[in-house]
């Protein structure tokens, strides 16, 4: 294997610091969303193009630039070749992994083989940037056991660091409404932030900020671990939290990661990481990632406010917590889904079929969606209208609905 150059590690650094730093100025945002994970149902998974569920010989059809033919030509190989029992897992994949792409900007791509799974799937389609693989999507088990036999039935998007670090700014928002509209979970969201000249105490503040029990929550003190060379001061990670619990974060000095642990850069980092065990992670992690880093801990909503920034805290309740939030959020999704997709279509039934008999129509149909189905009607009602205002704040009123 080939070593990078010290050269090209100082370039590659000093590029993913100049995205970062563009991200947050385009969007006012200082959290940044660095890995995502998702898995929905081969049900929900997107519907494939024409292309893809009839491939041709010749993929000339698809686009007259030579690379995209020649990228094309070697998918339908692929595709034609594949079993029946295999292909329509195959193509769902490969769409979802096309609307990541899609999400992610102009430079990436799927590429153009199938590549053996990871995590117990047994085949995986890269997503590519320059030719190199920063995510994947995985497809049918690689296994025979009971557990894996349900997996077989589910379509899994893993999306790195770099893939988040040099995607188009917005895709958190472009991921979200992906993770909605397949009705996907989320099983791992890392929510960073960048502190390029350090803070106040750097690493050394770090400890004595938990001697101090100031990371301490609802009481409890996290676990902790602490990487590198703390005695001469290099390359140092403080570790708290656990990951068995889905809740962990990483303090580290991220400009010795990417410029080596002998150079001066006062770049620190806090990385909050989130699993699926014990929580359920909200597609609104994706839209609002300073919230959920403020309500990790009163720690974290201190050093988002070292920042220089203010937000909600939204805490991501462990499952014995959720039974009362439940139905806020069953509710709030609905919504969301509402306005975000269903909104254009309703504002045109109003325009054309008139109020009476439109909402004749509706009501006539009493059956609630599928997830609010095990709730009764008091419990819908009662969430609904917050759920509702939820939606259209902040800073989005009436008339950015768009219906029409």
């Amino acid at each position: 294997m080939t070593r990078a150059k010290k050269t090209d590690l100082v370039l590659d650094g000093n590029e993913v610091k100049l995205r970062l730093t563009a991200e947050r100025t385009k969007t006012k945002q200082p959290v940044h969303v660095d890995w995502v994970r998702f898995t929905c149902n081969l049900r929900n998974a997107p519907t494939p193009t024409i292309e893809d569920l009839f491939p041709l010989h010749d993929g000339a059809r698809w686009s007259d630039d030579v690379p995209h033919v020649e990228r094309a030509a070697r998918l339908t190989e692929l595709l034609r070749d594949m079993p029946d029992a295999d292909f329509a897992a195959s193509v769902q994949a490969k769409a979802l992994a096309e609307q990541a792409c899609e999400a992610l900007g102009p430079e990436f791509s799927v590429f153009p083989e199938i590549r053996k799974g990871h995590d117990f799937y047994r085949f995986r389609w890269s997503i590519v940037r320059n030719e190199v693989e920063c995510g994947w999507v995985g497809y049918l088990s690689s296994g025979d056991s009971p557990r894996q036999h349900a997996q077989a039935r589910t379509i899994h998007c893993n999306l790195y660091g770099t893939a988040c670090t040099f995607a188009s700014h917005g895709f958190n928002q472009r991921l979200a409404a992906i993770v909605e509209r397949t009705d996907a979970t989320i099983t791992r969201v890392d929510l960073a932030l960048d502190f390029f000249d350090g803070f106040a105490g750097g690493m050394d503040r770090v400890q004595a900020d938990y001697k101090a029990g100031l990371m301490d929550h609802h009481g409890r003190t996290p676990s902790c671990n602490q990487v590198g060379d703390w005695c001469n001061g290099r390359a140092r990670s403080f570790y708290f939290g656990s990951k068995e619990a889905g809740k962990q974060t990483n303090v580290y000095e991220k400009g010795h990661q990417l410029f080596g642990p002998k150079d001066d850069s006062p770049w620190l980092r806090v990385e909050l990481r989130y699993g699926n065990k014990l929580r359920v992670l909200s597609s609104d992690m994706l839209r609002r990632p300073a919230d959920f880093f403020a309500g990790a801990s009163d720690w974290h909503a201190a050093m988002l406010r070292e920042a220089g920034s203010q937000a909600t805290p939204e805490p991501v309740r462990t499952t014995q917590r959720l039974a009362a939030e439940t139905i806020c959020a069953e509710v709030k999704r609905n919504v969301q889904w509402l306005m975000d997709t269903a909104a254009p279509s309703i504002a045109l039934c109003f325009k054309h079929l008139g109020n009476t008999q439109f909402i004749e129509e509706i009501l006539f149909n009493k059956k609630a969606p599928g997830r609010l189905q095990r709730f009764n009607e008091n419990e819908i009602a009662g969430a609904f209208d917050r759920a509702f205002h939820r939606v259209l704040a902040p800073g989005r009123g009436r008339s950015g609905m768009q219906l029409v």
